[in-house]
């Protein structure tokens, strides 16, 4: 699977990208203090310091979205509520930035925001949780496999209408997902 690959390429890069985003950023801010350039009639001074802040709020926010990603990889779980968000921010994020990035340094800053974002979305479809983990191939003894809540072929007969769905669980006692036991199929529409 390319689950956990993603998901540690996807960590590194946006950890690498937060320390380049605070280190561009923090010296930027360096420049416009020592050069005393001004915008406008604005003061170096506090051009300097909102560089400065600016580039180490978007360093924390790629670090925590790089951390997001490895504590995927490591679980080896979907990431779900804030960290999802984070995650589906970032994918954002990156689309921007590669707009802004084709007319403002190039194409090769393009591409290279355009492959993040392409990693980002990978990362959150690959891991699908409405597909569940993945089964074993039913049956098997003691020792050679087999997964018990896997059902038979022939365990079901061919006029059932519904079909059972084990509770997912993630550690806890508690469900996450609020999926009913019993799912029944949508009826045809035309006649």
């Amino acid at each position: 699977m390319v689950r956990r690959p993603v998901a540690w390429i996807v960590a590194v890069v946006l950890l690498a990208e937060a320390c380049g985003i605070a280190a561009v950023n923090w010296l930027l801010g360096t420049v416009v203090d020592r050069q005393r350039m001004s915008l406008a009639g604005l003061d170096s001074g506090v051009m300097a310091t909102s560089t400065k802040v600016a580039g180490v709020v978007f360093g924390l926010y790629f670090a925590l979205c790089a951390l997001v990603a490895l504590l995927v990889a490591v679980r080896d779980r979907a990431p779900a509520g804030f960290g999802r968000i984070l995650l589906i921010s970032a994918a954002v994020v990156h689309g921007l930035l590669g707009a802004f990035a084709w007319g403002l340094v190039g194409p090769g800053a393009f591409v290279f925001m355009v492959v993040v974002l392409g990693l980002i979305v990978l990362l959150l479809m690959t891991y699908d949780r409405s597909a569940g983990p993945e089964r074993r191939a039913p049956g098997g003894d003691d020792g050679t496999g087999g997964d018990p809540l896997a059902k038979d072929a022939t365990a079901g007969s061919a006029d059932d209408t519904t079909r059972h769905l084990p509770e997912q669980r993630y550690g806890d006692d508690e469900p996450r997902d609020a999926v009913p036991g019993r799912v029944t199929p949508p009826a045809p529409t035309t006649p």
